[in-house]
């Protein structure tokens, strides 16, 4: 009786556990947009300093004060012009917003709640006290931690770490990752393209997702079904943090990714998984430079399955490479736009389509066909409807989970 094939959880986490986290490195908050912190930051400043007004108005204590109660004006204080006095009773200063509220003020008027005439004010409005004061630290206090390491640093947490005076931040260095495709078969795009041979997708998008994962991707020479070729084109990648190669990692007499690792002397931790598209993928470690090994995942030939398999496996690893905790894809819900049949004893993922009903509910609707080789069904698509092993037929209209190809940044 054969072994059952690894499920789809197992392996990512078997994936994971075998991933140590880059070296750290400092960067200037200017260059630091869509890095990952490796240590938390602490705020180097109280935001405000002290208190300020919130409006354009005037400066008061407010005990005693009503509505007509006339004030006379003994200065200003625009934002960073500090008024150099203290307000007493039956006194005003005019303020600008983010101007410090003068010695003695704890209230600001206003001024749509005043009438000024002959340097003084008449108030229209009784004001409450410490209206449309910024209190000394209302946004955060120095010493507070902001941001935590294992984040990934968005435009609104690069102006929130200039708001806290800090310049430099220490985060985890792009992983580099090692691309190589393999086969006689394939060729790069605008190369001749003899008869039998087919032009070589994934390396480019594999290239461009790693990009986007925040990764450093270096596309590798193809590989020919040559074990001499093979070994040293898989040795020679071994310096990376990250290897992945595509084809070449199913049963055939031509692939020969599995046999090259050992030769190599690689760990292979386990071949083939219970998924669809993605049934061949491979999980190895090489000797990497001093002393210290190199995963490599080996992902299937065929563009889908490469694909998704690079979402469900290769993503949880880059994230684990900069240190983040690499969660599974959130599962959302919809209903089925169509009939499906019974499923086998694979997790699949099927291309879909998403659109809103009348009740606004989202509709989770798989194509049709869906063969592994159809790129541009999985460039259409808007979603992986996820099917767990032996899930029963279901009926348009039940429910379903999926996988949303527009949620965070990290996408093909």
């Amino acid at each position: 009786m054969s072994k059952p094939l690894m499920s789809v959880e197992e392996a990512r986490e078997r994936i994971i556990a075998l991933i140590d986290p880059v070296e750290t490195e400092d960067v200037a908050l200017t260059d630091a947009i869509g890095r990952v912190l490796a240590e938390d930051v602490a705020a180097r400043r109280t935001q405000p300093p002290a208190a300020v007004s919130a409006m354009d108005g005037y400066a008061v204590i407010a005990d005693g004060l009503g509505e007509g109660a006339v004030l006379k004006v003994i200065g200003e204080a625009p934002a960073g012009r500090p008024f150099d006095g203290r307000v007493g009773p039956g006194e005003a200063v005019r303020i600008f917003t983010g101007g410090l509220m003068p010695a003695a003020s704890d209230t600001i008027v206003i001024q749509e709640n005043t009438i000024p005439a002959d340097g003084a004010i008449t108030l229209t409005q009784t004001p409450k006290p410490g209206e449309w004061v910024r209190k000394a630290g209302l946004d955060f206090a120095e010493g507070e931690v902001m941001l935590k390491a294992g984040h990934t640093l968005t435009a609104r947490d690069i102006g929130l770490a200039a708001a806290m005076n800090v310049i430099w931040l220490v985060v985890r260095r792009r992983p580099r990752v090692a691309i190589l495709a393999t086969g006689d078969e394939i060729v790069r795009p605008g190369d001749p393209l003899p008869d039998g041979h087919i032009v070589s997708s994934n390396a480019i998008a594999l290239a461009a997702f790693v990009t986007v994962a925040g990764g450093l991707p270096q596309i590798l020479p193809i590989a020919r079904d040559d074990m001499a070729d093979l070994k040293a084109k898989i040795a020679g990648a071994s310096a990376a943090d990250l290897v992945l190669t595509t084809g070449g990692a199913s049963v055939g007499d031509h692939d020969l990714v599995h046999k090259a690792l050992q030769a190599v002397g690689a760990d292979i931790d386990f071949w083939k998984i219970a998924m669809r598209p993605g049934k061949p993928l491979m999980m190895a470690t090489l000797d990497g430079p001093a002393g210290r090994r190199t995963p490599l995942i080996g992902l299937p030939g065929n563009p889908v399955s490469a694909a998704v398999c690079a979402l469900i496996f290769a993503r949880p690893a880059l994230a684990a490479l900069v240190g983040q905790h690499a969660k599974a894809d959130p599962l959302k819900p919809a209903v089925l736009g169509v009939d499906l049949g019974p499923n086998g004893d694979r997790q699949d993922f099927m291309r879909a389509t998403l659109e809103p009903d009348g009740q606004g509910q989202l509709v989770a609707t798989p194509y049709l066909k869906q063969d592994s080789s159809q790129f541009s069904r999985f460039a259409s698509a808007d979603c992986l409807v996820v099917r767990y092993p032996h899930d029963p037929a279901k009926k348009a209209g039940d429910p379903v989970r999926y996988i949303d190809f527009a949620a965070g940044s990290l996408r093909f």
